[in-house]
């Protein structure tokens, strides 16, 4: 089972995370793409709009099968070796999730001006395709 994250490659932060999960998981389960990659967001019928709304999780086996933003981070979390009772605990404390959800909308609005940008787009070696185009 494949699920892709769909990540910024031009933001410090977004790709400190993708490579903490490239080490954790080592491509086991995740395969990742920029959102600068115009290829394959065409081939998943992602528009640059829906990337303003932060990093997107695919289910593989069912592509319709969709995350987005704090969605997206909680499912990935989930979807990690003991991650779910993280999760769960997180999701079950009141108002938690809404303050969740507006931080991670403060943190993807404003990711430059606080982590900085990249000079270079970030590519993944546990890429969509297979075809990596590697960069650090």
């Amino acid at each position: 089972m494949n699920y892709y994250v769909i990540y910024d490659g031009n933001c410090n932060l977004c790709v400190t995370l993708v490579q903490l999960l490239e080490n954790l998981d080592q491509g086991k389960l995740f395969r990742y793409s920029p959102m600068q990659d115009e290829q394959t967001l065409t081939q998943w019928g992602i528009t640059a709009q829906d990337c303003e709304q932060g990093m997107i999780l695919i289910d593989g086996n069912v592509p319709a099968r969709r995350w987005q933003g704090s969605d997206a981070a909680e499912e990935i979390g989930r979807l990690l070796p003991v991650g779910s009772i993280f999760v769960d605990a997180y999701r079950a404390l009141p108002g938690v999730k809404w303050v969740g959800d507006r931080f991670y909308e403060q943190i993807r609005d404003n990711r430059y001006t606080i982590f900085g940008k990249r000079s270079s787009t970030y590519q993944s070696s546990y890429c969509v395709d297979g075809n990596c185009k590697v960069d650090s």
